[in-house]
Parts: C-alpha cells; structure tokens; sequence
C-alpha cells in the first residue's frame, strides 16, 4: 500500500493507493471512525460491478451501510439528481453522525461530494474512485459540484473528503474509452509540473495502456503526490491550484457544446493542445514542446483537434460563463515548456477565434 497525505491542517486526509484495497475499506473505515452508518452512492453501472464488493467489506467490519444509486452519465450531474438523493437520505433517517461514500468516477465523487457538503449543512464523505481519471484527479482536493445549462460545474463547494481509498484493480474493468480519459489528466500532470513524469509517459506508454501494474502505480502515486502538494498549498484556488486546469478552459467549452457527447479526458486532451497552440503564437512555448505534447496526446488514442461539426459560437459562449472567467474574460494555464506552466487572462479575442478555428 501507499499513502500520499493532504495536508490541510485539520482537514489533512490521506489517500490509501492499494491493489485490492476494495477488501479492506471497511476495516479502514472501522478505525477511523468516520460515521456512525454509511450511505453508499454509486452510478447504476458501478453499483453493479462494486455496490456488494463494498457493503461486503463494510459489514465485515460492523459497520451499517445501504446503496443509493441514480443514473450513470455527466447528463445526471445536476441540482435535480442532488434533490432526489437528498430526499431518500431524509427518508433512511441519515443524520450528521453519518457518512456518505462516493463508489464510482468523477461524476459521482461530485454529486456524493457535493451532497454530503449540504446535507444537514455537512456530514462526511469518503472517495473510493473506481476510474483512473477520479484516481489521479477528481477525487483529490475537495472541488465538488454539479452542472447547468449555463455550463459544467457552476454550482458547487470546496468539500474535502475524510479519506481517499483507491483500489487499482478496478481498473481492469474499465473499457478502453474510460481509460483515456483518465490519461488526458495524467498526461496534465506532467505539463504543469514534472518534465521527467512526462518522459516516463512517453517511455511506459505500451505498459500504461496494457494496464501494468507497476507502471499504473507508478502513475497514480506521482499523479496523487503532485495534486496533494498543489492543493495543500492552494486549497481554494486563489492562485497556484488554478495551473490544475490546463486544458480545461477550453476543454470545458467543448465538453458542454457537445452536450456531453465528448467526454471530459477526451475534451481536456482537446483543450491541452489548443492551449500550446495559444502559448506558441504568444511567443510562450517554443514549437517544438507543443508538438512533443501534442504527439504523447494523439499516441495515446486520443483526440487532438475540435470537431469540424462543433458549433464554435457555442464553444465561445461556454468560455464566457466558465467559472474560471472573470467579467467574461476566461483564464487560460498556458505552458512555457514541459513542466512550467503560467496563468494569464490577456489572451486576445482574434487568437482564441484563431484557435478554435
């Protein structure tokens, strides 16, 4: 097992990185006494595949658990899906000596983080991703929250979850499409912060993408170890946090002007390259890095480029209400090279239209 700690002060938590440690989240959650009863939350599709595995581990502990689930998909990410679980929570009698566990990828650790976040005005919660993108990203650093119209992840709270329990065997279920989303977001990691990370990518992609074990270890842990020192510097992204959205300003945009159909990996993948096209014709980024990142992304499987078919007044009218922009103006985590990043809002117009055309 491997631990990366938070440390948030009184809300440091660790994450627990073991294969198998599905298993023994029960006994772990037995000692650390983190509710008195558990709610489960999980998508159908999780539920199914993990919903026993992991009530079976908590009632070998004795400790009290039931499965809620709601409909798979970021489509469901909304304040009625919150309503809804809210209310059954009511109705099983759950109160603020209880605990929440979100079983599933990032889409579940927002809505169970975000509910146990104003349920009773607080109760915890516990992360056990079960994709490698909620692994190496979304499960990490309290960000909760659900989707509008207006845009992805508009209404939300910082949220920190008590513990972190990440089972690396689950990702040998995951089909192919899921595991690029999640290598969008490790790809990131080493952009924003490690250039030797980024080589070891380009080395191990083969073993990455045949699920090796040592090499996906590898992954998490160094993925985990440079999220929990951003956040524990930054935990309400006032300033150095914000360099965690590289690619996801305009990889949001694309994600909702595609009602979803593109999914979050695959539109950061997206956003990456287009942010090292935006820091080139700035004069931040030689080309040559750009192509590099470029490169590892489309040698992975995924996508590099917008969709010819996307509407891009759409794309547009997503960056002007993303939550990152201020009086309109999106921010933008442009790269100076591989593994240094900065944050600016003086991007112009014409070269964003430039861009995205």
């Amino acid at each position: 097992m491997h631990q990366v700690d938070v440390g948030l002060g009184e809300r440091a938590y660790p994450i627990l990185i073991a294969e198998g440690g599905l298993a023994t989240i029960g006994q772990d959650l037995g000692q650390r006494r983190v509710g008195k009863r558990y709610v489960v939350v999980a998508d159908s599709q999780v539920a199914a595949l993990y919903g026993q595995p992991l009530l079976a581990s908590l009632a070998s502990a004795g400790l009290s658990a039931r499965l809620l689930t709601f409909p798979a998909g970021e489509a469901n990410k909304n304040l009625t899906t919150i309503a809804d679980l809210a209310s059954r929570l009511a109705r099983l009698g759950t109160d603020r000596k209880d605990a929440l566990i979100a079983l599933g990828g990032g889409v579940t650790g927002d809505i169970t983080g975000f509910l146990a976040a104003i349920y009773m005005r607080g109760i915890p919660f516990v992360q056990v991703p079960t994709t490698l993108l909620a692994q190496v990203d979304s499960s990490v650093g309290g960000k909760t929250g659900v989707d509008i119209p207006e845009g992805k992840n508009l209404v939300g709270v910082f949220y920190q979850p008590a513990c972190v329990h990440i089972d690396t065997q689950v990702l040998a279920t995951l089909p192919p499409s899921e595991l690029l989303n999640g290598i969008a977001e490790v790809i990131k990691y080493g952009v924003i912060h490690d250039a030797e990370f980024f080589a070891f990518l380009k080395q191990h992609r083969p073993a990455i993408l045949n699920l090796d074990r040592d090499a996906l270890a590898t992954v998490i842990r160094r993925c985990c170890e440079i999220k929990a020192a951003v956040v524990a510097a930054d935990e309400r992204e006032s300033d150095l946090r914000r360099i965690l959205n590289f690619g996801h300003t305009i990889g949001h945009a694309v994600e909702a002007a595609s009602a979803f159909a593109i999914g979050h990996g695959r539109a950061v993948a997206i956003g990456m390259v287009a942010a090292m096209a935006l820091a080139v014709a700035m004069g931040i980024c030689a080309r040559d890095a750009a192509d590099e990142v470029r490169r590892l992304i489309a040698d992975f499987g995924l996508p590099a480029v917008i969709p010819a078919a996307l509407d891009r007044r759409a794309i547009k009218g997503f960056l002007s209400t993303d939550k990152k922009a201020i009086g309109g103006r999106p921010f933008f985590v442009l790269p100076e090279g591989i593994g240094k990043v900065r944050i600016t809002d003086e991007v112009a117009a014409a070269l964003i239209d430039q861009v995205l055309a």
